[in-house]
């Protein structure tokens, strides 16, 4: 292992880059842009780093928390999982500025394409889930993880569906103008530096031998440095966290939501990973330590409560046992959000039978129409649409 004095971090160098892109608009100062200052991140597959006393207890304390409350959604743990990945998702997108109300996100969940910024919110969701399922299915991190879920999660932009699955070959920049890096906050190494970059972060990623969220946060904010995507890195990077801590063992039955906790602490986090850069990983490891802490305390909280969601319903409804009202019951516990289509076949029955148990869980609140149409209708779980919004809420509040 490579240890540096006091237990520090190796600082990012300093790269000047010749600058001759033209661009269309921008500054006088702008378009006379002939170099710029790229940021080198260093070699961390065999740094070692050791936080103070005071983070190495926080760590372990969220981690308790974090199992916790994993353990409570190992009970109907598909559909818990669905609902926590969401949650991250919904959060994660936020960070970026990608907001939905969480109806116009369940319109999106059953393909209504109507609202860009929901859509991308479940392709947040597809590529976070396919990152932490692969993963902890192997037990090994490999590049092709970060390439797939990238994919997933770009595939169906407008703008940079070409891009999807692919390492950028073009220099690019946080912050600042569109058009120019001239007054960026952060500008990652050049294209040609990045795929050593990343060979160099799963090779840590890969290690057993570093504190679980120790090894998550300097990870996050390693591949963040790189920004190894033309756009999405934000969120590939968290989702890169949560599948960290899944192959790590940390967590089982599903993700915990620390996006929610980073969302409430956004301007920290953004200077956190500045320092980072400058040398020091203890701000952004103990920021990430106290979201997961949050969020494990709150999500434990929401499963208790999701969990008794089917006996509330039952009662309020009482179907017959093994009516299309009682399968129906079930089914929108696992997926939340059904189209007609889906109804009607997850239900089993006839078309008149599937609509009049649909009338029935509605008339009892259990579910409600979301499009507000007479055609191509979608119905969604009241109570775990509401609790979506309501987790995400309260991890922010703990937060502040």
């Amino acid at each position: 292992m490579i240890l540096f004095p006091d237990g520090g971090w190796p600082p990012h160098g300093v790269e000047t880059l010749p600058w001759r892109q033209q661009m269309r608009g921008g500054t006088r100062e702008d378009r006379m842009l002939q170099t710029v200052d790229a940021t080198v991140p260093p070699l961390i597959a065999d740094v070692d780093y050791e936080p103070a006393l005071e983070i190495i207890t926080a760590s372990e304390e969220a981690l308790l928390a974090v199992a916790q409350a994993d353990a409570g959604a190992s009970r109907r743990s598909s559909a818990l999982s669905r609902f926590l990945i969401r949650t991250e998702s919904v959060a994660s997108s936020k960070i970026e500025r990608i907001t939905a109300s969480a109806e116009d996100f369940a319109r999106a969940i059953a393909g209504n394409r109507g609202n860009s910024s929901a859509v991308s919110m479940v392709a947040a969701s597809r590529a976070l889930h396919q990152m932490v399922t692969a993963v902890g299915e192997r037990g090994v991190f490999e590049s092709g993880d970060l390439l797939d879920a990238h994919h997933s999660l770009m595939q169906d932009d407008p703008l940079e569906a070409r891009y999807a699955g692919r390492v950028r070959d073009m220099q690019n920049w946080v912050g600042g103008s569109d058009h120019s890096p001239r007054d960026a906050l952060h500008i990652p190494p050049a294209p040609e530096r990045v795929s050593a970059l990343l060979d160099d972060l799963l090779a840590y990623l890969n290690r057993d031998d570093v504190p679980v969220l120790v090894q998550a946060s300097i990870a996050h904010a390693q591949f963040e440095s790189i920004h190894p995507f033309t756009d999405g890195n934000g969120r590939i990077g968290r989702a890169l966290v949560s599948a960290s801590l899944r192959r790590r063992g940390a967590i089982r039955n599903g993700v915990i939501p620390m996006a929610s906790g980073i969302l409430a602490r956004q301007g920290d986090y953004f200077a956190a990973l500045g320092e980072y850069r400058s040398g020091d990983p203890a701000p952004l490891i103990a920021l990430f330590v106290r979201s997961a802490h949050a969020a494990a305390i709150e999500t434990a909280a929401s499963v208790e409560r999701i969990q008794s969601f089917p006996e509330e319903w039952s009662a309020g409804v009482r179907p017959r046992r093994g009516s299309a009202a009682a399968t129906l019951l079930l089914a929108f516990f696992d997926n939340p959000v059904l189209n007609a289509a889906e109804i009607e076949r997850l239900s089993g029955a006839k078309t008149a039978q599937a609509y009049a148990a649909i009338d029935r869980l509605a008339e009892a609140g259990v579910i409600r129409e979301i499009t507000g149409r007479k055609r191509d209708r979608v119905w969604g779980a009241a109570d775990l649409l509401a609790e979506l919004d309501d987790l995400d809420r309260r991890i922010q509040r703990r937060m502040i």
